[in-house]
């Protein structure tokens, strides 16, 4: 027995030597089939990139390795490529991720259906910027003007042809893009001339008071006593050019001279302006004045096309305003309810008149009123039906009002990170605004790389598409700034500078009150000489009066005087003449005489 025992432990090694080195030849062999198959996936998506969606058999939807390696089953893959699947012209977006990227599986946007509104959202440095130069260049090649903000400059690369690499061409062969670097045709604008661009501006009046409470910060009740304001310039013919002239109307209002038209307003306090007031002197104190003006930009000059027929790319390049982010942003809101008032009803087009993206969304949203976000959803809902489709592009959906987010269509959400509290309960919040799908989205949206997205769509029936895990295209132009001096020339060059370029300053409030407070102290002034000068009449009438008085008074006086002086003159002849012999002789005559009469008659 002990041989026996002894015998078998050298089997048992070489037994369990065998075994080893059975499991590592497995291993080995697997991961050499692993990596042959990824190769021929690979050439197969290569393949498959050159026929059309439309064309490719049906064969195609066979399960390949990728598939069953990754988290959709071969039925939800072809669910996803039917799902996407359109006749009609589309933005490509990119090709289906599977665990691989599979070319043959094309996710894409109907470009009829960009007017339906949609989000592209991620964290910083996620590809966001990337997404968005894809989808306006090829909306430019499809003729569709696009308007966008370049917050930090990068997407001024669009006017460059891109450059390609080693690493580019593999990373687009593989979802099935036949890349080519190319130009787009682009207009720069700049917010009141501050940045490279052709100035856009807007009067004050146009601007409106919701809006322009928004950028001063201004709560509810203030944000109603500036409408008054408004309507009361309205009233009187005040025109608001620019913030000169609503801060003349409020100084107007809060003066002396103003204080009845305040108070017949009704609903705006004295205290109450001088806090607006204050807050326009601060906002136009810090350089915001230069936004407000004539010429006011014609919005429909960002619907423009080029002579081959392509979309204008308009970029409104706003890094020198990135300080005053609220501004933009409800600028863009200003441009947005400028084109909603001023198009015509279309209906459903076959193609946009024109697509706004617009950036840094969560701003526009930040402490917003009711009244503000009303007006924003107004917009949203109904500015489809003149043509005009809006993206939004913000970190998470959360930064977005439901009552708006309701209204987009199609969704590009890039990763997100749950670092804290406050993302993960973002990340749960995202993940309940998406239709059921195959993937855990709580996970997979936390492990997107840079580039991919998880998307969603309105296909050509205004359905839902199947949500996607997309390996984005690379954009045909430049992923680096276009040069400065590039730049510069375009904006010399182009012929809107001249009907834009140079401010104006035309007659309005500031000038009017300027002239009624002048008018008004001019005609006082004419009361107070007028008045002076009646008063000094009256005291020259009065003295002349006086005058008169004692000249009539020292005339009787005299005449008394004389009229005493002939009767002492009379008495004293009379006197003479009695006391004289003569007299006597006379007197004693006329007594004889009169008492002998009397003597005769007794």
């Amino acid at each position: 027995m002990a041989e026996d025992a002894t015998q078998a432990t050298p089997d048992l090694e070489a037994a369990r030597e065998a075994l080893a080195k059975a499991q590592a030849d497995l291993a080995a062999a697997e991961q050499a089939a692993a990596q042959a198959s990824a190769s021929t996936s690979a050439e197969t998506a290569a393949d498959a990139a050159a026929v059309p969606a439309s064309e490719t058999p049906a064969a195609t939807s066979t399960a390949t390795t990728p598939e069953t390696n990754g988290p959709l089953d071969p039925d939800a893959v072809t669910a996803i490529r039917d799902g996407y699947g359109f006749d009609a012209p589309a933005l490509e977006l990119g090709a289906l991720v599977n665990g691989a990227p599979l070319a043959d599986v094309p996710v894409r946007i109907p470009i009829a259906m960009t007017n339906r509104h949609g989000l592209v959202a991620g964290a910083t440095g996620t590809g966001k910027t990337k997404t968005l130069q894809v989808m306006l260049e090829q909306l430019s090649a499809a003729g569709v003007p696009v308007f966008a903000a370049d917050i930090k400059g990068d997407l001024s690369g669009v006017a460059t042809a891109g450059v390609g690499s080693e690493k580019l061409l593999a990373r687009t062969k593989s979802i099935g893009q036949d890349w080519q670097p190319v130009a787009a045709p682009v207009e720069y604008f700049s917010l009141g001339g501050r940045g490279e661009g052709v100035p856009i501006r807007a009067t004050v009046s146009s601007f409106g008071p919701l809006l322009l409470a928004k950028v001063l910060g201004l709560n509810e009740t203030q944000e109603s006593c500036l409408g008054l304001v408004f309507h009361y310039a309205d009233a009187n013919g005040l025109a608001l050019v620019d913030l000169e002239d609503l801060r003349a109307v409020l100084q107007y209002l809060t003066s002396d001279a103003g204080k009845p038209e305040l108070d017949g307003i009704g609903g705006v306090s004295k205290q109450t302006a001088g806090v607006i007031l204050r807050e326009l002197t601060n906002f136009a104190a810090a350089g915001a004045d230069v936004f407000f003006g004539e010429p006011e930009i014609d919005t429909t000059e960002f619907m423009r096309t080029a002579a081959d027929g392509r979309g204008i790319v308009s970029l409104l390049e706003i890094p020198g305003v990135a300080q005053q982010p609220q501004v933009f942003s409800t600028f863009l809101m200003w441009l947005l309810a400028d084109l909603f008032g001023s198009l015509p009803e279309v209906g459903d087009l076959d193609k946009p008149k024109l697509v706004f993206f617009f950036d840094e969304a969560h701003l526009l949203f930040k402490d917003a009123s009711k009244d503000f976000v009303a007006q924003i959803v107004q917009t949203v809902r109904l500015i489809r039906s003149k043509g005009v489709g809006i993206f939004f592009v913000t970190q998470t959906p959360k930064d977005v009002p439901e009552d708006v987010l309701a209204q987009l269509g199609s969704r590009v959400q890039h990763q997100l990170r749950a670092h804290t509290p406050n993302d993960a309960k973002a990340l749960r919040a995202t993940v309940r605004t998406y239709p059921n799908s195959g993937y855990d989205l709580e996970q997979v949206l936390t492990q997107l790389a840079t580039g991919e997205a998880i998307v969603t769509v309105m296909n050509e029936k205004g359905a839902p598409s199947p949500v996607a895990w997309t390996r984005m295209r690379a954009p045909q132009g430049s992923m680096d700034p276009t040069p400065m001096a590039q730049i510069q020339a375009a904006v010399q060059a182009s012929p809107l500078l001249a009907k834009y370029g140079t401010p104006v300053d035309p007659e309005s409030a500031a000038e009017i009150l300027a002239k009624k407070i002048n008018n008004a102290a001019a005609a006082a002034r004419a009361e107070e000489t007028a008045a002076a000068e009646a008063e000094a009449q009256a005291k020259a009438a009065e003295n002349e009066a006086a005058r008169i008085e004692r000249e009539i008074r020292e005339r009787d006086t005299s005449r008394s005087t004389r009229s005493r002086t002939s009767v002492r003159r009379e008495k004293s002849i009379i006197e003479e003449i009695a006391s004289s012999r003569t007299g006597k002789t006379v007197i004693r005559e006329v007594v004889r005489t009169v008492f002998g009469s009397l003597l005769k008659r007794r």
